[in-house]
């Protein structure tokens, strides 16, 4: 089978870049696979692509002319500010949403590659893909890796307003996978859209093991604004370390909020207690040399994080969001915590530093992780492409 991953970004950091990886080079053992870009970078020595038989195509869409800039835009405000969001109205907003002369560059691209699905990598990517679905040859699969929530629900949304629209263009491809079962149900109650659902893989290979001496907590991700919650995190450690003087806090990540993040560690006065890092490679070093991990997101799709640090043999403690509940609920080497409730949170960082059964729950936590192992997860995307391009599994 000719597999073909549409997506923006491969060589930066991010957990979706990782995941990426994992699932391009494990399906790459038994098909052809190529990644599609417009990233201009390449670095294959990222996520271990120069000892896979994945292969690059590399491109970018020209700037399109003035008419159409001007044509796009007026419509573009139409539709978002007066007229009424139905079927005819939302393909009309397609059209400007992604111009004519981006479509006859995305199409011509995925008709040379002569393969058999396109899997667009987030929700923009299979936007994209909907829009050219008449034009290619080839089955179409959006891969979204964000939730239904961050899209539509939460307090600035990803696609304000655009629920109409993005039910009639993700209506027109062949399938759509999603990274929880909440959100296949909130896509099919809302929109009728049915979605199947494969959980993310492990991307890191466990180098080594947590353990509670080390008396340090941990948390990894993007300083983008809002979403990771790590100004949550920063003021609830603020009320932890005044009965846990010893540990200390360890954030890993780059972006936008990091100088928000340092005013806060500075007003709190908690330069010695806590650290920020930039991203590496090695971000293994980070979990084996920790006692616990935190995800103190506002909104997550997945939160991989949480699964890499669980590999580690570290316990975790997380926001009641709908994914967290569907992974953790009910699991002795996790709690959850409200979203965004500071006190709340610091009391599970209490709760879990004065633990006794740090051994057992370490060796839980490990079991559990092993469930995500990439074979698993890559035979459920064997299972869905067999269905999308041969109509069977």
């Amino acid at each position: 089978m000719r597999i073909l991953f549409y997506c923006d970004t491969v060589f930066s950091f991010g957990g979706v870049q990782r995941v990426l990886a994992e699932i391009a080079k494990a399906l790459s053992g038994k098909h052809e696979v190529t990644i599609l870009t417009t990233d201009t970078c390449t670095d294959l020595s990222m996520y271990g692509y120069a000892e896979s038989t994945v292969r690059f195509d590399s491109f970018s869409y020209s700037a399109s002319s003035f008419i159409e800039r001007l044509l796009c835009k007026g419509y573009s405000f139409l539709y978002k500010h007066g007229l009424p969001h139905t079927r005819l109205t939302s393909e009309w907003y397609a059209a400007s949403f992604f111009p004519s002369s981006y479509k006859r560059t995305l199409a011509r691209k995925i008709n040379a590659r002569q393969c058999d699905v396109v899997i667009g990598v987030h929700a923009f990517m299979a936007l994209h893909l909907s829009a050219v679905k008449s034009r290619i040859r080839t089955k179409t699969v959006g891969w979204l890796h964000n939730s239904y929530e961050a899209f539509f629900e939460k307090e600035t949304p990803y696609l304000p307003g655009l629920d109409c629209f993005f039910q009639v263009q993700m209506g027109k491809l062949d399938e759509r996978v999603v990274l929880s079962h909440a959100d296949a149900g909130c896509f099919f109650r809302k929109m009728n859209l049915c979605c199947e659902v494969i959980y993310n893989p492990l991307t890191v290979l466990p180098k080594g093991r947590g353990k509670k001496e080390y008396g340090r907590i941990l948390a990894v991700g993007r300083f983008s604004f809002g979403h990771k919650g790590f100004d949550i995190l920063i003021k609830a450690f603020s009320v932890f370390v005044k009965t846990h003087p010893d540990w200390t806090l360890e954030i890993v990540g780059e972006g936008p909020e990091e100088a928000l993040y340092r005013s806060l560690i500075n007003e709190y006065e908690l330069e010695k207690s806590i650290a920020l890092h930039p991203f590496t490679k090695e971000v293994q070093e980070y979990y084996a040399h920790s006692s616990m991990y935190v995800l103190s997101s506002r909104w997550e799709g997945f939160g991989l994080v949480m699964i890499e640090a669980m590999a580690h043999g570290l316990p975790v403690i997380a926001s009641d969001l709908p994914i967290t509940r569907e992974l953790l609920k009910d699991k002795d080497m996790a709690v959850l915590f409200e979203t965004g409730n500071i006190a709340q949170l610091a009391g599970c960082m209490s709760y879990m530093a004065d633990r006794t059964d740090w051994e057992w729950m370490g060796n839980k936590a490990v079991e559990y992780a092993d469930t995500f192992h990439i074979e698993k997860v890559c035979d459920s995307w064997n299972n869905l492409l067999k269905k999308v391009v041969y109509g069977t599994r």
